[in-house]
């Protein structure tokens, strides 16, 4: 059996995140400037931003525009990479996204917290 080890820092997820994070999966294009568009899926996604899966990992501090594949529509987010860990993923913090976009968000992880009880 293959498991992955991803380093963790000594502070909990709890005490890092103003908002919990749903592990789910979720299509997601990612365009970073200078590169071509990427489509991937998330691990887990939040409020305030998400961890994507992907073999070839973006640097730290890249910013990038994103658009998450939602049951209530697409999802436009403007971000920017604060983890990765190569051939495992990145970890993203939202910087900008429009109240709307937010509110659906925020209805889809709680949609989706319900569906893992």
């Amino acid at each position: 059996m293959f498991t992955r080890k991803v380093p963790h820092s000594p502070k909990s997820d709890s005490e890092r995140r103003r908002y919990p994070r749903v592990k789910t999966k979720v299509p997601v294009d990612l365009h970073c400037p200078g590169s071509a568009p990427m489509r991937t899926s998330t691990d887990e996604l939040g409020l305030c931003g998400c961890y994507i899966e992907t073999m070839f990992t973006i640097d730290i501090g890249t910013n990038l525009d994103l658009v998450f594949s939602l049951k209530g529509g697409p999802i436009r987010a403007k971000g920017i990479v604060a983890t990765k860990y190569p051939q495992v993923g990145n970890g993203i913090d939202f910087i900008e996204m429009d109240p709307e976009d937010r509110l659906k968000l925020s209805e889809s992880i709680l949609d989706l917290e319900q569906h893992q009880k």
